[in-house]
């Protein structure tokens, strides 16, 4: 059984930047195929894929934020990470990470049960 697990800091400041972890149990990061994401939702919204980094290391990212945006991986942790820069109120979100077999999806094949991120001063 697959399984996800974000972390990382609950409240940003505004013009920071926040990183998020996803720790994953049940599958290597470098299983040939599959994508991992990162998904969020701002309250009263849909959800939004943010971006993506590949079974070999490669990266895609959402046009709208792929500015501020980073995804990198530790293949020794068997970890990878979102770092999204100059945070605005705007990003508050529940953050997601997710196993796919798409590069760009809202509906991963499993998910993490999300982190709530607030960006306030």
């Amino acid at each position: 059984q697959v399984q996800l697990q974000e972390s990382g800091p609950g409240l940003v400041m505004p013009s920071q930047t926040l990183s998020l972890t996803c720790t994953v149990s049940g599958d290597s990061i470098t299983t040939d195929y599959y994508y991992w994401s990162w998904i969020r939702q701002p309250p009263g919204k849909g959800l939004e894929w943010m971006g993506t980094i590949t079974y070999t290391g490669s990266t895609y990212y959402s046009p709208s934020l792929k500015s501020r945006t980073s995804i990198s991986r530790d293949t020794s942790k068997n970890q990878f990470t979102l770092q999204l820069r100059s945070v605005t109120p705007e990003d508050t979100a529940v953050y997601y990470c997710g196993r796919g077999k798409q590069v760009r999806t809202t509906t991963p094949d499993y998910r993490g049960q999300g982190t709530q991120v607030t960006v306030s001063s």
